[in-house]
């Protein structure tokens, strides 16, 4: 007998509104196809699309001066580009950058505003996902500045393995020592300590989890507690709806 096909991905913050809101939001979206290295904003530039992801992510870096790109967090499945609209904010808050191929759901920025007015509780669900985004940005500079580079990385090999649903991706040395704000030469001797360790296996850009749990055991705390701020946005009580 032939495996089970897997469930279709689906983006839970809009998974988890009630039907009536679900359905209202939907109206709105069309399916695309992001693909890797698209710029879907600029810094301060007004958005024109908000995005769902599914299958895709999407990567949120600042540059400062003449320095590379310093990624600041990762939006999967789990979230949402441009939920500052949700606070009456139209100007992105910086570049966003596709990482991961994949499909999503995109909704203009006039349409947001007004299922927004439409739809009281997915405006409280991206307030409670623009808080967890925050201290997503908190926990980033803090693991920067006081952790190792090793348990560093292996934290964000683990999020970007949540959200690529696959046990394989590709990441360049280039976008790791981006993503880490290091040098290439870091990057090379923390991702071959862990795939010494059995614990991934890297050749030229595509990686593969071989040992999930040996990963979470490397990582810094910071993942954890990420996992944790977004688990208790997810779980939060619904409001009864008629």
């Amino acid at each position: 007998m032939s495996a089970p096909a897997p469930p279709p991905i689906v983006n839970l913050l809009l998974h988890n509104l009630p039907h009536k809101e679900h359905q209202r939001v939907l109206q709105h979206c069309e399916p695309v196809e992001l693909v890797f290295g698209s710029v879907l904003c600029e810094t301060t530039k007004p958005f024109r699309h908000l995005y769902f992801p599914l299958s895709s992510f999407i990567s949120l870096v600042t540059i400062l001066g003449q320095h590379r790109p310093l990624e600041l967090g990762l939006i999967g499945n789990e979230g949402m580009l441009g939920a500052t609209l949700a606070l009456g904010i139209a100007a992105a808050p910086s570049r966003a950058v596709v990482q991961g191929s994949g499909s999503a759901l995109r909704i203009s920025a006039t349409h947001l505003r007004r299922v927004l007015r439409e739809c009281p509780t997915l405006q409280r669900t991206l307030q409670r996902y623009l808080y967890v985004t925050l201290t997503q940005l908190s926990q980033n500079a803090a693991c920067g500045h006081f952790h190792e580079l090793e348990p560093r990385l292996a934290r964000w090999l683990l999020m970007t393995h949540d959200r690529a649903h696959a046990d394989h991706f590709y990441l360049t040395h280039e976008y790791l020592a981006d993503m880490l704000g290091v040098r290439r030469s870091g990057v090379t001797i923390a991702a071959g300590a862990l795939q010494l360790r059995r614990l991934i296996h890297y050749s030229r850009g595509q990686i593969s989890i071989l040992d999930r749990s040996g990963l979470e055991d490397a990582a810094c705390e910071c993942y954890a507690a990420l996992s944790e701020g977004y688990a208790r946005l997810l779980e939060a009580p619904r409001p009864a709806t008629t």
